[in-house]
């Protein structure tokens, strides 16, 4: 397993909250998803061969982006 935390930005509430969770929860060796709008910041446990590109283009795909 992996851990890896992202800082996102747009999300301004527990329903922006809840469309990343359940984005980022639909990718195929994605474990759990814990996202906070009051810190920006997104955590996510998953599969060792889930790509940190692959959680990017999901959370930009939602219409969030994700600071670099």
């Amino acid at each position: 397993m992996k851990e890896t935390t992202l800082k996102v930005k747009g999300m301004v509430c527990g329903g922006c909250e809840n469309r990343v969770k359940n984005a980022l929860g639909e990718i195929e060796g994605v474990e759990n998803v814990e996202a906070s709008f009051e810190t920006g910041l997104v955590k996510v446990t998953s599969k060792d061969d889930v790509k940190k590109e692959t959680l990017e283009e999901t959370i930009d795909d939602i219409g969030f982006e994700v600071e670099k």
